[in-house]
């Protein structure tokens, strides 16, 4: 049996996944457990949880006479999140498709026009984010899930390092339409050879897909 999670713990990993994704917590920024039991009203217990559980997310590292850290966000640690999270997603998709209901449908079609209407990044990526893992949650496989999960986030994080570099402007993602298009016409092979596509285009650039004109 797996040992249970204290709840304050999650809720404060929630929160600094989210700084961490945003940026508000960059790339090596120290996680001292006193600092952030103060923060959150906690004791250093749940505070040290939460640090594993980003460790365990890849956000965070534990560094010899460093000690807990935000986990660095170089062209290696990108390459690795985009490879393993084509691989993975792909073989999630596959077990989800065949279970598809209207309702998987909707979700995946709303998740879709939320990214085209999208009018900030931040918007755009959360739809993203949705988008993808609508596409797998009917797979059944719930550690296969709780990875992709952890690789969504990470994902996010590279999405949003990105976009403060560059210029963002609301545009449609045409690989999304094509591969709801595939779905809605119960084409399960063809959704997954765009996918496939779709995913692979991340992995040979090393970082995340942008929505595309």
């Amino acid at each position: 049996m797996s040992e249970k999670i204290d709840p304050i713990a999650t809720r404060i990993a929630a929160a600094l996944t989210e700084q961490i994704i945003t940026g508000e917590l960059p790339p090596g920024a120290p996680l001292r457990q006193d600092h952030v039991a103060h923060a959150f009203g906690a004791s250093h217990v749940p505070a040290r949880e939460a640090f594993q559980l980003l460790r365990a997310a890849g956000l965070a590292v534990s560094e010899p006479r460093r000690g807990m850290r935000v986990a660095p966000l170089d062209g290696g640690a990108i390459r690795e999140v985009v490879e393993m999270r084509a691989v993975l997603e792909m073989l999630a998709f596959r077990h989800a498709a065949p279970r598809f209901t209207a309702v998987h449908v909707a979700v995946i079609e709303e998740a879709a026009q939320a990214g085209e209407q999208a009018a900030t990044i931040a918007a755009w990526e959360a739809a993203n984010r949705d988008f993808h893992k609508a596409l797998v949650e009917p797979c059944r496989m719930p550690r296969l899930l709780a990875t992709l999960e952890q690789l969504r986030l990470a994902n996010s994080r590279i999405v949003l390092a990105a976009a403060r570099s560059a210029s963002w402007r609301p545009r449609s993602n045409t690989d999304h339409r094509r591969i709801v298009e595939a779905i809605r016409e119960k084409n399960p092979e063809r959704a997954a050879t765009l996918l496939k596509q779709h995913l692979h285009g991340m992995e040979r650039t090393g970082t995340p897909a942008a929505p595309d004109s």
